[in-house]
């Protein structure tokens, strides 16, 4: 059977999976904060915070958030003084550490 070639103007970006991925962890800091809870599992919202040195509190705060709403972090709040919330990744966004390996190895190789 012969393949037929695709014709771009029949196409449509955002039906595409390279679309859908990236409107999950579009932003500035959602990579960083995925790549940050891969390496170092449970983290307190501080301690990311001091992590990612350049991010504010609030971007970290909606970045968080969306990445809880997408179902790629997990938010476990302690009920405690003072409040205690820890953030790992979800199975979900565990899925993700292949590519963000690669992600890694592509740099450690490209890099000067």
């Amino acid at each position: 059977m012969q393949q037929r070639e695709r014709c771009i103007a029949q196409e449509k970006l955002c039906e595409t999976g390279f679309a859908y991925t990236l409107s999950l962890i579009n932003g500035k800091y959602k990579m960083t904060i995925l790549y940050t809870l891969m390496e170092f599992g449970v983290v307190r919202f501080n301690e990311l915070k001091r992590y990612i040195a350049s991010i504010t509190y609030k971007t970290l705060s909606v970045a968080l958030k969306e990445l809880e709403r997408d179902r790629l972090v997990r938010r476990r709040e302690y009920p405690q003084i003072p409040p205690k919330v820890e953030y790992s990744l979800t199975d979900r966004g565990r899925s993700l550490i292949p590519i963000l390996d690669a992600m890694c190895e592509w740099g450690d190789k490209n890099r000067n």
